[in-house]
């Protein structure tokens, strides 16, 4: 039995999880797991709390239009619940349940399956109804953080690229004057001296690249570059930031993938399954990559 905190007194009431108004700010609404609040919030635009019916007299609420908060239309009282949902003002079919902070009744806001904000249409969310995240969204804040990964590695990498530019730089130089004096040969190999500084460069980058992940994922919920695009990773089925042991399995997911591309031989199929891995989404029901199944998480919108 959970018990809901009022002011005062305890109260033996179990409310469901879900969106309800912010006590500290009424402009917006807040995640309840069932038991406390958590730091996941949402503006007002979630699925309303009441949709009149057909037939209600002129001045009611139209219907599948949002009611103002606290509000029903023309002061008509509230039909009974639709399609299983509870009456307005109740939580859980409970009549005069209170709202989790015990001072206000509130309309429950039931996940109906309907997308997010727009009522008809079915849109993908996580279990609790939080929307899901775009493909592209999430391409484009791999992208931004890919380049600040970058700059932050660059005083630990730079070194190590530079003198792999000056074996490149020799080596095409020589294929060049190979070519000009008729000995052309094709060779679809770098040379050995090229791996003596790649493959130190690239493994400072994979390391600074699950720190930076790993980090902000715990700390925040979101690296830089999902910040900047709106979105955020969590558990599939819990709201918050996602535990150290599901980002561990996220990043670690992507960066044995990119130690096994520097192997020779299984290089090429570990760029295949990392191809797959950013693809993914695009067909999953659940919007998942690869990496987001191996740590049950999930991209979501914020």
């Amino acid at each position: 039995m959970v018990f809901a905190v009022q002011v005062g007194k305890t109260s033996p009431v179990s409310f469901p999880a879900g969106w309800y108004d912010d006590p500290e700010d009424p402009t917006q609404q807040r995640y309840w797991d069932g038991s406390a609040w958590t730091d996941q919030r949402r503006a007002h635009d979630g699925p309303p709390p009441y949709q009149g019916q057909f037939g209600q007299p002129t001045g009611t609420q139209p219907y599948g239009q949002t009611a103002q908060h606290g509000q029903v239309y023309g002061g008509a009282q509230p039909g009974p619940a639709q399609y299983g949902q509870p009456q307005y003002g109740q939580y859980g079919g409970q009549p005069g349940a209170q709202h989790p902070v015990g001072q206000q009744q509130y309309p429950a806001y039931p996940h109906t399956g309907q997308g997010y904000g727009y009522p008809g249409q079915r849109g993908h969310t996580t279990p609790d109804g939080q929307p899901l995240s775009g493909w592209w969204r999430r391409v484009f804040a791999w992208i931004i953080d890919g380049i600040i990964v970058w700059i932050i590695a660059l005083p630990l990498t730079g070194y190590f690229y530079y003198q792999y530019a000056q074996v490149i730089w020799g080596y095409l130089e020589d294929v060049v004057d190979e070519a000009r004096a008729g000995r052309s040969t094709t060779s679809f190999t770098l040379p050995p001296e090229a791996y003596k500084w790649l493959i130190p460069a690239a493994l400072l980058g994979f390391l600074v690249s699950f720190v930076y992940q790993y980090l902000f994922l715990t700390k925040k919920g979101a690296t830089p570059g999902k910040m900047a695009l709106g979105i955020a990773v969590r558990l599939r089925d819990v709201p918050g930031h996602p535990p150290a042991a599901a980002v561990a399995k996220r990043c670690g997911f992507d960066l044995a993938l990119s130690l096994a591309g520097l192997v020779p031989l299984i290089g090429t199929l570990a760029a295949f399954i990392s191809l797959l891995n950013g693809l993914w989404p695009l067909w999953d029901d659940k919007k998942q990559a690869l990496h987001d199944k191996v740590a049950g998480t999930n991209v979501v919108r914020t």
